[in-house]
């Protein structure tokens, strides 16, 4: 499915989650979705906020949680928490299946596309289960935080040799 007709496809299905549950139907919501799936990636309330301010569209805050709570009962988005005390979200539609990489050093979110791990051997155990979309979350360290533990543990080890230096010179005299 291509992007506009993505963007198409999941305003439909807000308007028929909307009717069914008779909530009203706003052009806030509808700009908020819009924008959701006008960006990739993950975002939070914050984030959100500030692009849709920052796009010369005004929405209260309390619309945009009340609107997120729901996009998420209707399947629109899926939230993440990935630690932290902050939820991400992302769009559910459009998005590659994939899986996250995070940092337990600095909380940075990385997506990491791993191809289909439902391969036609492993569907077989899902016969009766219809899957819409999966999520793994795999914890590590980071190139970047890594880097920066062999950088500080090098400094660290030439304070020393300096420190050894220091104390040998000294006891020679």
């Amino acid at each position: 499915m291509d992007y506009a007709n993505i963007r198409e496809h999941v305003k439909e299905e807000f308007t028929i989650y909307l009717n069914k549950h008779k909530h009203r139907k706003t052009p806030e919501r509808y700009a908020i979705l819009d924008h959701i799936y006008s960006s990739k990636g993950h975002f939070d309330m914050d984030s959100l906020y500030n692009t849709m301010q920052n796009s010369n569209f005004r929405v209260s805050r309390a619309t945009l949680y009340n609107t997120i709570e729901l996009l998420l009962d209707c399947g629109l988005v899926v939230k993440h928490q990935f630690g932290a005390n902050v939820s991400q979200y992302e769009r559910a539609y459009g998005n590659e299946n994939h899986d996250h990489l995070i940092c337990i050093n600095c909380g940075s979110v990385r997506e990491y596309k791993n191809g289909n791990l439902f391969v036609p051997a492993k569907q077989k155990t899902l016969e009766r289960f219809k899957v819409s979309y999966y999520s793994m979350y795999i914890y590590g360290i980071c190139s970047k935080c890594q880097r920066h533990k062999i950088a500080e543990e090098r400094k660290l080890e030439k304070a020393g040799d300096k420190k050894e230096t220091t104390k040998k010179t000294s006891k020679k005299k």
